[in-house]
C-alpha cells in the first residue's frame, strides 16, 4: 500500500510538474513570437493591437530598408570584430585573475578580492570615465569599446570559486613534473573548466553584442558604430533609414515595427550560438557558485 501510495503520490506530482513546465515554456514563448509576428506584419495591424501570434498583412518593408543600407552590414561587422576581440581580451584577463584570486596562499589576496568587489558598487561615474577615456586616446576607436568593460566582477568571482573546487594534488603532481604556473594553468587547470569558460564566453557575448551605449558615448564616426547603435538611431528618428531611400510611407511602416525588427536582427546570432553552448551553461555556474 505504501508502495502504491509513493506511486500515485509520484504521478501527481509528474503531472503538476508538467503542467507547471508548459505554463512556464508557454509564457516564455509568447512574447517572442509575438515580436516575430509584428516584425513581420502591415503597419494598420500593428497600430490597431490586431497582431498576435501570427502576421497580419505579411510586410517586409522594414527588413528590406535596413538591410538594403551599407551601413547597416559595415556596422554589423563592426558588432562582431568588438565581441570577439572584446570577449578574447575578457577572458584572458577574467581568468588570469580568478586563478591568481583562487590561491589561498597569495599574499595580498584579501586586498585583491576587495579591490574587485568594491568595483561592483562604486565607480568614478560618467563624466570621469569619459574624461579618462578621451585623455587616453581612445575615442573613436575599438579600444574604447574593449577595455572599460574588460572584467566582470560577477564572472571573475564564479571562475574563481570554480577554480578554488579543482582537486589541488593535480596541480602539485604537474608541479612536481616540472611545470611552471603558467603551464599548469595551460595544460592541467584550463582543460579541466570548459564548462565554466564556456559559460563566461556565453555571458561576455552577450554582454557586448548587446551593447551600445559605450559605442554612443565613445565613437563619433558612423563607419565605427555597432549594429547596435544604427538600430538606435533608426529608433531615435535619425538620418538611417532616409540613407536608405526610404519615402514616407515606408518610414511609417518602419516606424510601426521597427522595434520588432531590432529585436531579430540583433537576437539571431546569439540564438544560432547558444545551442552550443548550452550544455555547458548549468554546469558552469552551478560549478563556479557551490563549493563542495
Amino acid at each position: 500500500m505504501v508502495t502504491l501510495a509513493k506511486s500515485r503520490g509520484y504521478r501527481a506530482f509528474q503531472a503538476v510538474n508538467a503542467v507547471v513546465l508548459t505554463g512556464v515554456v508557454v509564457v516564455t514563448l509568447y512574447p517572442f513570437i509575438n515580436i516575430v509576428a509584428r516584425s513581420f506584419s502591415e503597419e494598420r495591424y500593428i497600430l490597431s493591437g490586431e497582431v498576435n501570434l501570427i502576421p497580419r498583412g505579411f510586410n517586409l518593408t522594414t527588413y528590406q530598408i535596413v538591410v538594403a543600407d551599407p551601413m547597416f552590414w559595415t556596422n554589423y561587422r563592426n558588432t562582431v570584430v568588438y565581441t570577439v576581440v572584446a570577449t578574447a581580451i575578457a577572458m584572458v584577463l577574467t581568468t588570469c585573475y580568478a586563478y591568481v584570486l583562487s590561491k589561498r596562499h597569495l599574499k595580498g589576496r584579501t586586498f585583491l578580492i576587495w579591490v574587485a568587489v568594491f568595483t561592483m558598487f562604486f565607480n568614478g561615474g560618467l563624466i570621469p570615465n569619459y574624461v579618462l577615456v578621451n585623455s587616453l586616446g581612445l575615442t573613436n576607436s575599438i579600444w574604447a569599446i574593449v577595455l572599460p568593460n574588460a572584467i566582470s566582477v560577477f564572472n571573475l568571482l564564479v571562475m574563481k570559486a570554480f577554480f578554488e573546487n579543482l582537486p589541488s594534488d593535480l596541480e602539485e603532481a604537474a608541479a612536481i613534473d616540472g611545470l611552471n604556473t603558467y603551464g599548469i594553468l595551460g595544460r592541467i587547470v584550463l582543460p579541466l573548466s570548459k564548462a565554466v569558460i564556456a559559460t563566461m564566453v556565453l555571458f561576455y557575448a552577450v554582454s557586448f553584442w548587446n551593447s551600445w551605449f559605450s559605442a554612443f558615448l565613445y565613437l563619433n564616426r558612423t563607419e565605427l558604430f555597432p549594429v547596435t547603435v544604427y538600430l538606435r538611431n533608426i529608433i531615435a528618428g535619425a538620418t538611417g533609414a532616409e540613407n536608405a531611400g526610404a519615402g514616407a510611407a515606408d518610414l511609417t511602416q518602419v516606424a510601426a515595427n521597427i522595434q520588432s525588427v531590432t529585436i531579430m536582427l540583433t537576437v539571431l546570432p546569439i540564438l544560432a550560438v547558444y545551442p552550443f553552448v548550452q550544455r555547458y551553461f548549468v554546469s558552469g555556474v552551478m560549478l563556479g557558485a557551490v563549493k563542495g
